[in-house]
């Protein structure tokens, strides 16, 4: 303990720089949790948390009995899945692509407009992607071409999928490749030079060196994107979609803030968040632990 005090007061300049960072988290993400608990209760906001009725398991057996269960689970898996399988990689790629570059001028360009979606408001980004593949859109447009005479894609189920993975992958590739593209300058120049003088033209030492050297990096990413899987972000979905495909596009985080606010079933939508958590937290502890094993790298 007394050199814990003294390891503080050594660096008590860098402990204050991390203070704001702990406030913040004890006060918006760890004081918050005990809300938790109207999970188990019928929560009515004039009794408050503590003089709520408790009523147990109640909530969670009504939503996994209910109607919407298989539904939205089987939403929210597909939509997961195709966003993991499809958009991961592609930040993974355009870091490699961009590494490649012979001009930096060039490259910072390229790195420029890939980055300039990320920044731009989801509100926005919607109201755009809804332009594009509206009735009147250039992509509608494009697709005539081919025989597509159905107007509006956001109309039609089957395109709701290739629609929020390719515009997540428009949104998020150019800033996910930063973290690639910092693990890419670490990489010791020598073991190029050795591959080289080994007859390994440019290709080779992507496979041989690049990729290996990244690996690790690409493995932490993947663990934090597998604890993701179930809170596909509600944001996007909720701008998108509409009555016409709920049967395809509803998922789990969409069905807690329809019942949470629209309906103000609380203490339901709450019993719903808490088992998409807890699902999310058990993916992460199980990614962590196979990677562990499997490649000794991991989160801890």
């Amino acid at each position: 303990m007394k050199k814990t005090w003294k390891l503080i007061k050594k660096n008590k300049a860098v402990y204050l720089m991390v203070l704001p960072v702990i406030i913040y988290y004890i006060l918006f993400h760890y004081k918050p949790m005990y809300g938790i608990i109207i999970a188990f209760q019928d929560f009515n906001p004039r009794r408050g948390v503590l003089g709520s009725p408790w009523v147990g398991l109640k909530h969670f057996k009504d939503f996994f009995g209910g109607y919407y269960f298989w539904r939205l689970l089987g939403n929210t898996l597909r939509l997961s899945f195709a966003t993991l399988l499809i958009g991961f990689p592609f930040p993974i790629v355009l870091a490699l692509l961009i590494n490649e570059l012979r001009s930096k001028k060039f490259s910072k360009i390229v790195q420029t407009i890939t980055y300039m979606p990320h920044f731009v408001s989801m509100v926005v980004l919607c109201a755009m992607i809804r332009q594009f593949v509206g009735s009147d859109g250039f992509i509608t447009g494009f697709m005539a071409h081919f025989g597509y005479e159905g107007g509006n894609l956001l109309n039609h189920g089957e395109f709701w999928i290739p629609i929020y993975v390719i515009s997540n992958i428009w949104q998020g590739a150019g800033w996910g490749s930063i973290v690639y593209l910092a693990a890419l300058t670490g990489i010791d120049s020598e073991l190029y030079d050795a591959a080289k003088v080994d007859g390994a033209n440019r290709w080779k030492q992507t496979i041989h060196v690049t990729i290996p050297c990244i690996l690790p990096t690409i493995i932490i990413m993947l663990i934090m994107r597998v604890g993701q899987i179930m809170g596909v972000g509600y944001e996007k979905t909720i701008l998108l979609y509409d009555g016409a495909i709920y049967d395809v596009a509803d998922i789990i985080s969409t069905y807690v803030y329809r019942m949470g606010l629209q309906n103000r079933e609380f203490s339901f939508s709450t019993a719903v968040g808490l088992f998409n958590s807890v699902i999310n937290f058990i993916l992460v502890i199980l990614a962590n632990q196979i990677s562990k094993k499997t490649t000794e790298t991991s989160l801890w």
